[in-house]
C-alpha cells in the first residue's frame, strides 16, 4: 500500500509529461505545416515573368528619384518667390492636396497591406489569426508619435524660450544702462495685462510677451480684420513665428520618420518582384506618391526654416530612401522570398506601424494645423479651395489601390 502510494505521483506526472509532449509535438507540427504551406511560393503568374522586370526598374529608380526631387525642391525653392511662397494661396491648396495623398497613403495602403502581411496564411493562426495585430500597431505608432510630437515640442519650446528670455532681459538691462532712473519707474509702475492691484508680481519675460500676443489679437470679426492689418504691414513681435517654427521643427522630423519608414518597404516590394505586370502600375503610383509626400515634407522642412545643410541632408534622406530600397530589393531578389513568415512578420509590422505615424501626422500636424487656424477660418475661399484640394488628392491616392 505504501509503495503504491508512493509510485502513484511518478505515475501521474508521467502521464502529465507525456502529455505535454503530445501537446508540444502537435504545435510544432502545425506551426511546420503552416510555414510549409504550398501558397508561401512566389504567386507572379509564369506568363508575367521575363527579362524586361529589371529595365522596368532602373525606368522606376529614375522615375521615382526624379519625382521626390521635384516634390520637395519646389517648396524649398519657390519659398523666395512671390507665387510659391509657404503663406501663399498655390502652396496652402497643394499643401492641402498633399495632406490628402498622405492620410489615404496611411488608410487605404500601408494599413491595408500591414493587415494582409499579418493575416496571411502562410503564418501560423496562433498568434496571427487570432488578435488584429495590424490596427495594434498602427495605434501603438499613433499614441507613440503624439508622445514624441509633445516632448519634442515642449524641448524646442522650453529652449526657444529660454533664448527669448535671455534676449529681453539684456534688452532690459541696457535700458537700465541708458537711463536708471526712467527704467525703475517703468518696472515699478508698469502693470501687465489684467492684473490686479494688489498682487504685486509681474510677469516678465515670454509670458508677459505671451500675454501681450494674446490681447493683440481678439476673437470673432475683429480677429480677422487684425489678421488682415497685420499680414499687410508685419508684426511687431516675433513670439508667434518662433512658436509656429517650433511646431514645423517637430511636424517635418516625425513626418520624414513615418514616409521613410514605409518607403524602404514600398521600394523591397517593388525591387524583389520579377513580374513587369506588377512593376509598371507601381512606377506610376508611386512617382505619384513620392512627388505629393515630398512636396509636403518639403513644406514643413521650408516652414521649419532649417539651416541649408540640414534642410539638404532631409530633402536627400528623403529622395534616396525608396530608390535604395529598389535596388536592394532587386540584388536581393534571387533568394528573397517575400512569402516566408518572417518577412511578411516584418512587412506587416513596419506597413502597421507606418500606417499609425501617417494618419496621426496628416490629421493633426497637417490637416488640423491648417484648416483650423485663423487664417482659413478668415477666408472662404481659401476653405473651398483646401476642402475641395484635400478630398481631391485623397480620393485619387485611394483610386489607385485599385492598380497597386
Amino acid at each position: 500500500m505504501f509503495f503504491i502510494e508512493e509510485i502513484w505521483p511518478l505515475l501521474c506526472l508521467d502521464r502529465f509529461g507525456s502529455r505535454a509532449r503530445l501537446f508540444s509535438d502537435s504545435l510544432l507540427q502545425t506551426i511546420t505545416d503552416s510555414m510549409s504551406n504550398t501558397s508561401c511560393q512566389y504567386s507572379e503568374v509564369d506568363v508575367c515573368r521575363d527579362e524586361s522586370a529589371a529595365f522596368l526598374k532602373l525606368i522606376a529608380i529614375a522615375s521615382i528619384l526624379l519625382a521626390g526631387v521635384a516634390g520637395i525642391a519646389i517648396p524649398l525653392i519657390g519659398r523666395h518667390r512671390k507665387f510659391l511662397r509657404t503663406d501663399g494661396s498655390l502652396f496652402v491648396a497643394a499643401k492641402a492636396f498633399a495632406a490628402g495623398v498622405i492620410l489615404a497613403t496611411g488608410f487605404v495602403h500601408m494599413l491595408s497591406d500591414g493587415s494582409d502581411a499579418l493575416s496571411d496564411p502562410c503564418l501560423p493562426k496562433y498568434p496571427w489569426s487570432k488578435f488584429p495585430f495590424s490596427g495594434f500597431f498602427a495605434m501603438i505608432a499613433s499614441l507613440v508619435t503624439l508622445l514624441v510630437d509633445f516632448v519634442g515640442t515642449q524641448y524646442y519650446e522650453r529652449k526657444q524660450g529660454l533664448i527669448r528670455g535671455s534676449t529681453e532681459e539684456q534688452r532690459w538691462v541696457g535700458s537700465l544702462d541708458a537711463d536708471s532712473e526712467s527704467g525703475i519707474i517703468q518696472v515699478v509702475d508698469r502693470k501687465v495685462f489684467g492684473e490686479e492691484e494688489g498682487e504685486g508680481v509681474h510677469i516678465v519675460g515670454m509670458r508677459a510677451h505671451a500675454a501681450h500676443h494674446r490681447h493683440s489679437h481678439p476673437h470673432g470679426q475683429d480677429g480677422c480684420d487684425g489678421l488682415l492689418r497685420s499680414r499687410g504691414h508685419g508684426h511687431e513681435h516675433g513670439g508667434g513665428d518662433d512658436d509656429s517654427r517650433v511646431r514645423h521643427v517637430i511636424v517635418s522630423q516625425i513626418l520624414e520618420l513615418g514616409i521613410v519608414s514605409h518607403s524602404v518597404i514600398i521600394g523591397l516590394s517593388l525591387g524583389v518582384s520579377q513580374s513587369p505586370c506588377t512593376i509598371r502600375p507601381l512606377i506610376a503610383a508611386l512617382s505619384f506618391h513620392q512627388f505629393f509626400e515630398g512636396f509636403a515634407l518639403g513644406g514643413c522642412i521650408s516652414q521649419a526654416h532649417f539651416k541649408t545643410l540640414s534642410a539638404t541632408i532631409m530633402a536627400c534622406f528623403f529622395t534616396i530612401t525608396t530608390p535604395a530600397g529598389i535596388g536592394i530589393g532587386t540584388a536581393i531578389a534571387s533568394f528573397y522570398n517575400p512569402y516566408s513568415p518572417a518577412a511578411l512578420v516584418i512587412e506587416g509590422i513596419l506597413d502597421s506601424l507606418s500606417a499609425g505615424i501617417l494618419v496621426y501626422m496628416a490629421l493633426v500636424d497637417l490637416i488640423a494645423a491648417d484648416f483650423l487656424s485663423k487664417r482659413m477660418s478668415c477666408n472662404f475661399r481659401h476653405q473651398v479651395v483646401s476642402y475641395f484640394m484635400l478630398f481631391l488628392g485623397a480620393g485619387l491616392m485611394a483610386s489607385l489601390a485599385i492598380w497597386a
